[in-house]
């Protein structure tokens, strides 16, 4: 079964007239909650995801396009450049929250990225991350961002469920970033079978032939670093769907084991996917490698391989303060033994109305008003303040906040459209939330009404520190809406 070993062609990236393409900022994030290899193992008698001590777990209300803003946000801050600078965006998953559409115009609105950029998405394979990448770079557009998010799912009793994580990692490229892109190259031979997701399907499976799929894998790594001149890295970031097989590529490549351990993400965070690879580059260079190589592999089975250099630059990793959950609340969190949500009876607003009010909920963009200079979010309607009904002027709130006051909504009490979320995520809190303006010039606060994420709501109170993150409101028509909750600022 094993495919004639051919060479693979380097491919040399695609710089500016001065020749770098270089990263300017990281950052990397996965979900608070995780749920151990031994909680698995006490609810099945077993646990079949070889070198996985916990898995990530997204929140009721995150999926790859929320975890992709928050590791892009960071990155931008990172690096220093703002959403409204970046010429190309490119993003990367195998499980995207819509199967058919492309994702990044509305990743690009929740950052404010101009609508004008170049955009790439890539989606179908956990090569996903490093062919955005890649796709990135030959753009030749900078600055850049690139994203790389994922949330795979397998069936409970299976090796895929038990390995299943998630996470994202985000890049910004530019010209003169500290640390350069040096080569790359890329590798594929068929191995049907080793790892797919059926149409219709929102579960990995595989056919479960473990020396099959090790030679697909190994293949198809060796076969795209050997297309690298040079190969040669102190930090080894490979993307593999288990704990072991990175492991066992590394001796096939002759690479010491320890330049795999120093970055690999999967022990503690699970099969991330597509973001896989990139989660281990980000740590890396926090850890300060100089020189790293990164091989993301897809099943099916395909390989890209990239080779940086330099110095670190500025890293923002947001993947510790990992809070164990049970068997049962994991089942829950990953929608696994939720019902269908009540039909009818919620608040109905359109897709048109949600998106006309896009920058309030997206960025918190708030209001002035021109008659007594309060600010009023959203800004529509009359000045809640003087009742001017002159237009207001644009004003972007800071993402960080505090709490005005605050109830809890059990997951019976909650309105139709948020069923489902209190059944995955149990009772929330809702508050109203002071944010001042974001630029020092611009005084004044608004208060804004959100639902608060990621915390216990018996323990959120007045005067709480709190930050505005984007996720999932609900689901209506097929289409989720999604906007900025407060988060608790740990």
């Amino acid at each position: 079964m094993r495919g004639e070993r051919t060479r693979a062609e380097p491919r040399p990236p695609a710089p500016r007239a001065d020749g770098r393409v270089g990263v300017a900022g990281v950052a990397a994030y996965a979900p608070r909650y995780r749920v151990d290899a031994e909680t698995v193992r006490e609810a099945w008698g077993r646990f079949d995801a070889a070198g996985i001590r916990s898995s990530a777990v997204p929140a009721a209300d995150e999926d790859a396009l929320t975890m992709a803003t928050e590791a892009a946000e960071r990155a931008l801050d990172a690096a220093g450049v703002a959403a409204g600078e970046i010429e190309a965006l490119a993003f990367g998953t195998s499980t995207p929250p819509v199967a058919a559409t492309d994702l990044t115009p509305r990743l690009g609105e929740f950052l404010g990225v101009p609508a004008t950029a170049v955009r790439r998405y890539l989606t179908g394979s956990a090569r996903a991350g490093t062919e955005a990448f890649a796709a990135a770079v030959d753009a030749g557009r900078f600055p850049a961002l690139v994203v790389a998010a994922d949330c795979p799912r397998g069936e409970p009793d299976s090796p895929e469920g038990h390995a299943a994580g998630a996470g994202a990692a985000a890049f910004v490229l530019t010209d003169d970033g500290p640390t350069t892109l040096e080569d790359r190259a890329e590798y594929g031979v068929d191995y049907p079978g080793t790892r797919f997701r059926r149409a219709g399907s929102e579960s990995v499976e595989g056919l479960g032939v473990t020396a099959y799929d090790r030679e697909a894998y190994t293949e198809a790594v060796r076969g795209a670093v050997e297309g690298l001149e040079d190969a040669t890295a102190g930090a080894v970031a490979l993307g593999a769907p288990d704990g072991r097989l990175p492991y066992r590529a590394a001796k096939a490549l002759d690479i010491d084991p320890e330049a795999v351990r120093r970055a690999a993400a999967v022990h503690d965070l699970g099969d991330a996917g597509a973001a896989g690879p990139l989660l281990s580059l980000a740590r890396a260079l926090a850890g300060g490698a100089t020189r790293t190589l990164v091989v993301g592999y897809g099943d099916g089975a395909g390989a890209d391989a990239l080779l940086f250099s330099g110095d670190a630059p500025p890293v923002d990793l947001a993947l510790g303060g990992g809070e164990s959950v049970s068997y049962a609340d994991y089942l829950r969190l990953r929608g696994e033994i939720v019902g269908d949500p009540p039909a009818g009876g919620g608040a109905m607003v359109s897709v048109p109305s949600w998106r006309r009010s896009r920058e309030a909920r997206y960025r918190l963009v708030a209001g002035r008003c021109p008659a007594c200079e309060a600010l009023a979010f959203p800004a529509e309607g009359a000045c809640p303040s003087c009742g001017a009904l002159s237009g207001f002027e644009r004003v972007e709130l800071s993402r960080r906040g505090a709490v005005e006051t605050v109830t809890t909504v059990s997951p019976g009490g909650a309105p139709p459209e948020f069923a489902r979320q209190g059944a995955r995520g149990g009772e929330f809190a809702t508050a109203i939330v002071a944010f001042d303006a974001e630029r020092e010039e611009e005084e004044g606060r608004a208060s804004v009404p959100m639902q608060v994420t990621d915390a216990d709501p018996e323990r959120v109170g007045a005067g709480d520190a709190v930050e505005a993150v984007v996720r999932r409101i609900y689901t209506q028509e097929g289409v989720t809406r999604y906007g900025r909750k407060a988060r608790p600022v740990r």
